[in-house]
């Protein structure tokens, strides 16, 4: 080993120490390149655009689970009912039952009510955010075409003439939250079950307030 003069090693520790707080700072600018976490929270439809998920995904287990619950009402069987409060989605059935599934609803000051039909259906939808959440958001992009990556999910049901829908998510680990602007989300494997059954005219009353 060769011998290093103590005025020099004084200089080399020094400068590695002035480098430390520099390449400190390099190391947590490059992890924070991804929007950070409050940003993803407040995103329209609350989604990663370009992350991958499969249409297999359904909620297999706990309460937002899809299954065969009782269910109240004087609605005619195939009707859509959600409950925005409790996270939930019925599909009227036959016998004073439903089929029920978890869903994700528009976070606050984005929840609404009302009656509207399903006017459009759509495999695999495109997504086009509305110049209102471009707005709002403009780091968000302009169009994404469909498919495993696209925030929207595989499948996606229109609301009557409003910006709104029921649609998939590349997100399932969401079901449950309110973090939408006023769209209502499933796991793609449960979209995907809902779109079969669910025919366009088909009417979906919203309801806000929790059940008791």
């Amino acid at each position: 080993m060769s011998y290093i003069p103590r005025y020099a090693l004084r200089r080399l520790l020094l400068s590695g120490l002035a480098l430390a707080p520099l390449l400190a700072w390099s190391g947590a600018a490059s992890a924070q390149q991804r929007p950070p976490a409050a940003m993803h929270e407040t995103m329209d439809i609350g989604d990663e655009p370009g992350r991958i998920s499969t249409a297999e995904v359904s909620i297999a287990q706990g309460p937002y689970a899809r299954q065969m619950v009782l269910f109240r009402s004087n609605e005619a069987p195939g009707t859509v009912v959600i409950h925005s409060a409790d996270r939930f989605l019925y599909v009227v059935q036959d016998n004073g039952h439903a089929l029920r599934y978890g869903i994700g609803v528009g976070r606050e000051g984005f929840t609404w009510s009302g009656q509207v039909k399903v006017s459009r259906k759509a495999e695999w939808p495109d997504w086009r955010p509305p110049p209102e959440m471009l707005q709002r958001q403009p780091y968000l992009p302009r169009f994404m075409a469909g498919g495993p990556g696209n925030p929207m999910g595989a499948r996606a049901l229109y609301l009557g003439s409003t910006v709104f829908r029921i649609h998939g998510t590349n997100q399932p680990e969401t079901i449950g939250q309110a973090i939408s602007s006023g769209c209502f989300r499933l796991a793609n494997g449960d979209i995907v079950d809902l779109y079969e059954r669910v025919p366009v005219g088909t009417k979906v009353i919203i309801r806000h307030k929790a059940t008791l």
